[in-house]
């Protein structure tokens, strides 16, 4: 393990990122490091700042009739005490709006042990008037993440409740696993990280049919539901693979990242399909 890691963007699921939450999951991973040859966790005080790119908005599984590629700008404050704020301005690409989407959030980080970590946060979303994409459906959530390293990986799960317009449960488990490489790649100080990834979801979906309601023209479908068809009732709601490649320095990391999701129980509003998901992202931390 390397002496000093920056951990990445990306968890969980992310799903999500992403979802609006999922995106900013590195808001989650204050800057931490381990004494050598000791289990002592060190806290680090910093400041990261954060640019990503995907190829279209996914929120906890669903996507909107239409592809929406978007860029975001992130900014993280994180305290020695384990508390984190943060602000994103999202922009959806080919569009004339300047900003389409502006989040706030905050919470506190925990790291008892080496293998041991969690967050619970609040996020705030904020949405242009005519916001296009699904997640413009809600507009708070309360999150709760936990993960151990068993060493041969990861589990994390992801509980969220989301209210506003529409109110919601989720919850994602992610089994992923940590490599980077031994060898430098320029010099002593950069190397390659990989961590493979698969997540499902398990929530309910009134999201989805405020979402169809209010953007009836767009669906080109009636907002009604099938009277079978229970929004309100835990179901699972995707599956996904999920391989980021990343290079990393002391200060900043570039990350690639392929997805492919599999939305499953899908409300007939939205007909998602099978779908691959591509991100790009850069961040720099301030310590």
């Amino acid at each position: 393990m390397k002496y000093l890691r920056i951990l990445l963007l990306i968890i969980t699921c992310t799903t999500a990122t992403k979802a609006a939450v999922l995106r900013h999951s590195f808001a989650y991973n204050s800057i931490y490091y381990t004494a050598k040859d000791t289990d002592t966790i060190i806290r680090k005080q910093s400041l990261s700042v954060g640019f990503n790119y995907g190829s279209d908005a996914m929120f906890f599984g669903r996507v909107g009739p239409i592809t929406y590629p978007f860029f975001t700008t992130d900014v993280v404050y994180n305290t020695k005490g384990g508390f984190f704020i943060y602000g994103s301005a999202l922009r959806l690409i080919g569009y004339r709006t300047s900003v389409d989407e502006v989040d706030l959030g905050g919470g506190y980080s925990y790291h008892p042990t080496k293998r041991f970590a969690g967050a619970i946060s609040y996020n705030r979303f904020i949405f242009n008037k005519e916001e296009l994409i699904i997640e413009s459906a809600t507009s708070n959530d309360i999150n709760w993440k936990n993960s151990y390293d068993w060493k041969p990986f990861k589990s994390t799960v992801l509980l969220d409740y989301l209210f506003g317009k529409s109110s919601d449960f989720f919850m994602t488990v992610t089994q992923s696993k940590y490599f980077e490489t031994k060898g430098n790649i320029f010099d002593d100080k950069d190397y390659l990280s990989f961590n493979p990834a698969i997540s499902f979801i398990v929530g309910t979906q009134n999201f989805v049919q405020r979402y169809s309601i209010e953007h009836e023209k767009q669906l080109n479908a009636s907002p009604r539901v099938d009277d079978d068809f229970n929004n309100g009732r835990l179901n699972v709601l995707n599956y996904s693979f999920k391989l980021p490649i990343a290079y990393n320095r002391p200060h900043y990391t570039f990350e690639f990242s392929y997805k492919y999701s599999i939305p499953v129980n899908v409300e007939g509003a939205l007909q998602n399909k099978h779908e691959s998901f591509l991100n790009a992202s850069f961040f720099y931390v301030f310590y």
